[in-house]
């Protein structure tokens, strides 16, 4: 058990690849896939009306005042990582599907995740208040970054659905719920201090509905058949790959401008990361049907193998802090 910890660190992968083979064996199609997208669309705005609901307003203001460690953040993250994307998809000749092409410039333009970049830059010693809220600002910085890169990298011609309609998505199940749990939290905000596994519950739930219906439409549009080991373990190379460089990437920029070390390994961390939580919805908004299970298949395997190298860099990190 020990062995398998280590190699899947986070339980919530196991239920994520356990939802991926349902959606292969047991696809929902027709009506049935009409009703689920609906589900889904209800989903991600419980999701961003929790996220509202539990980001405190003046812990918002008090992060924005480390400007400095703030814009690099959102620099890295949001200027750095799609540049990188956009090169692992240049780079791959040929050797993955388009789908799969696609999916790794949307992986490169996804915001910092949030619980694990928090808890490995406090176990590492680095600057825990602002990873709280630098992972917290990117993602709700993710709502507008993302759509907007997304369009700028990817473009129809990719399988976005870039419109007035998805705009109005964005407008309606993102930005609308994330407001409405800001002004709520007045009135829920210590229940929802009192039910955090609950709400984590939720969360969840919504991620899994939107990664299941995203893979079955793939499966049914016959986008998966093009999925085989070969193809898998290219894809994983070239993740690998990408995440090697964001971590020396981000490690160095923070030396390069002398951050001091907490705040340089806060930007190791939140810098080089990426969110499945966000991924996931924004995946579901964005691709028009099959296209969005292969577009967040690289942000699935991408959060596996960040949380297996995460671990031993923030413990190498803490021994040389004591030392």
């Amino acid at each position: 058990m020990s062995i398998i910890a280590r190699l899947i660190p986070d339980r919530f992968v196991l239920l994520l690849m356990a939802t991926i083979l349902a959606a292969a064996l047991l696809p929902v199609t027709g009506q049935a896939a009409v009703y689920a997208g609906h589900a889904v669309s209800v989903a991600i705005f419980l999701l961003f009306f929790l996220h509202g609901l539990r980001l405190p307003r003046a812990e918002v203001v008090i992060a924005m005042r480390n400007w400095r460690l703030q814009g690099v953040m959102f620099g890295f993250v949001f200027v750095f990582m799609p540049i990188l994307g956009l090169a692992a998809a240049s780079a791959q000749g040929g050797l993955l599907p388009e789908g799969l092409v696609v999916g790794l410039l949307f992986l490169g333009i996804l915001p910092s995740t949030v619980q694990s970049a928090i808890s490995y830059s406090s176990l590492a010693g680095g600057n825990v208040a602002a990873s709280v809220m630098a992972s917290a600002l990117l993602n709700l910085a993710g709502i507008f970054m993302t759509p907007l890169l997304v369009a700028l990298l990817i473009g129809a011609g990719g399988g976005a659905a870039i419109g007035s309609d998805t705009v109005l998505r964005i407008l309606a199940i993102l930005l609308l719920p994330f407001a409405l749990g800001q002004l709520a939290q007045g009135w829920l905000g210590a229940w929802a201090g009192r039910n955090k596994a609950l709400l984590s519950a939720l969360d969840r739930i919504a991620i899994v509905l939107a990664v299941y219906v995203a893979f079955s439409s793939a499966v049914a549009g016959g986008q998966m058949q093009a999925l085989d080991w070969g193809v898998l373990g290219t894809l994983t190379a070239i993740i690998c790959v990408m995440m090697a460089i964001a971590i020396a990437a981000a490690w160095a920029l923070g030396g390069v401008i002398a951050l001091p070390r907490a705040d340089r390994i806060s930007l190791l961390f939140a810098g080089s990361q990426k969110s499945i939580a966000t991924g996931a919805p924004l995946a579901a908004i964005l691709f028009a049907g099959p296209q969005a299970g292969l577009a967040i298949l690289p942000a699935l395997i991408y959060h596996q193998i960040q949380l297996i190298i995460a671990a031993p860099i923030a413990s190498r990190l803490a021994k040389t802090r004591d030392a």
